[in-house]
């Protein structure tokens, strides 16, 4: 990692992530040339990292992984939680290999060019990692230039005058654009994803999409549930006009308190009309919104595979998947809402439900993908709690 600013590369280099208080790091790029500007986060997950790139909840932001193999069992046409990657690129410690599993249809560094993502090899990410945790998620770019060419004072003032993810809506950029019906239920290896050929006798969740995963969806038809996905932005008559039985809050990307200027009314609306809410991630800090709790950004955010959640009932510890940068101030709870769950590793709020409101929520994402199951009860719980 170094801090000067050369005017031209290192020999070998050629990609670089400039930071927005002027450290300069370079590696080897790999996957679409050219250079983006977002907020780095880290990622300690082990697998999972085609889920990682596609979750939209990692729109505006450059992931850097901490496992160093990254790309070694390339990519597919099912690991994926959207249809195009939502993250702006990658850091890895170590270059991409030659895939190594029968599922690979395409290498990794392959997919992330014909999908206009940037990768970078060849980083300290430990170090980098460690800088995160310090000081907090930087802004930064990243790029990559097959010739070594890169003009970091311009790069430098790109990143400087980024405005960060505090304050942004991403949720609208993410969102599907109309509404349509889900019936993939979960996958299972040899047979794939299975589809949902019930009736329409099942409880009807509508799902409001604020940059919601598929595995999330799955989850829910799984569970017992036919679900229709509505844009970020649908009102209260839109979502209504579907006639659920229950409705999902999704995650997504950006700041609460900018997307919550047009969710917030909507979901004070469906308390009122005492519908069944379940949310996840966003959704769960747009519910605490709704109910007059404070949303505020985290240092450095929760991102990876392993984060343990105590379920406070009962003392359970649930090892789970989270990607959050921002979370409910468990203070500012109201009465009503009770916390269920809190991070093992920092005390924040990771869950509360209403004790007057059918309607309760987790900052964790039970889904996984990638990740533990040890939270998927939380979908049986919602759709037998409209049942």
């Amino acid at each position: 990692m170094a801090d000067a600013k050369p005017s031209t590369a290192p020999e070998g280099a050629t990609g670089v992530l400039v930071l927005a208080d002027g450290s300069v790091l370079w590696g080897r790029g790999f996957g679409a040339e050219g250079a983006a500007v977002g907020e780095v986060c880290f990622n300690t997950a082990m697998t999972g990292y085609q889920e990682v790139m596609t979750d939209p909840s990692y729109a505006g932001q450059i992931v850097a992984f901490t496992f160093p193999h990254i790309g070694n069992v390339g990519t597919n046409h099912e690991d994926i939680e959207a249809t195009n990657p939502h993250a702006l690129g990658c850091i890895v410690r170590e270059d991409v290999t030659a895939p190594s599993n029968f599922r690979s249809i395409q290498r990794f560094d392959d997919w992330l060019k014909g999908n206009g993502r940037i990768g970078l090899a060849g980083v300290d990410t430990r170090a980098l990692t460690r800088r995160i945790r310090i000081d907090g998620a930087p802004n930064a770019v990243i790029a990559h230039n097959a010739a070594g060419r890169f003009d970091i004072d311009a790069l430098l003032a790109q990143a400087r005058g980024w405005p960060g993810l505090e304050g942004m809506d991403l949720a609208k950029d993410v969102s599907t654009l109309q509404s349509y019906q889900w019936r993939d239920g979960l996958w299972s290896l040899g047979s794939g994803y299975a589809v949902d050929e019930t009736t329409d006798d099942r409880p009807h969740v509508v799902a409001i999409d604020y940059g919601l995963k598929r595995n999330i969806l799955r989850n829910l038809v799984a569970a017992g549930a036919r679900v229709t996905v509505v844009p970020a932005t649908a009102t209260t008559l839109e979502v209504m006009a579907h006639r659920p039985d229950g409705v999902f809050l999704s995650n997504g990307p950006g700041d609460p308190a900018a997307t919550g200027s047009y969710a917030v009314p909507v979901i004070k609306d469906l308390l009122e009309r005492d519908m069944p809410i379940f949310g996840i991630c966003l959704g769960h800090q747009l519910l605490g919104l709704a109910v007059g709790a404070k949303t505020s950004k985290m240092h450095q955010g929760h991102r990876g595979a392993n984060h343990p959640v105590k379920r406070i009932a009962d003392g359970a510890v649930e090892i789970t998947s989270m990607n959050h940068g921002f979370a409910v101030e468990t203070k500012t709870l109201p009465k009503n809402a009770k916390a269920t769950h809190v991070s093992l590793f920092d005390g924040s709020n990771a869950g509360f439900e209403l004790t007057d409101k059918k309607a309760f929520s987790v900052q964790y994402h039970p889904e996984a993908s990638p990740g533990p199951q040890d939270s998927h009860y939380l979908f049986e719980k919602f759709v037998g709690m409209i049942k």
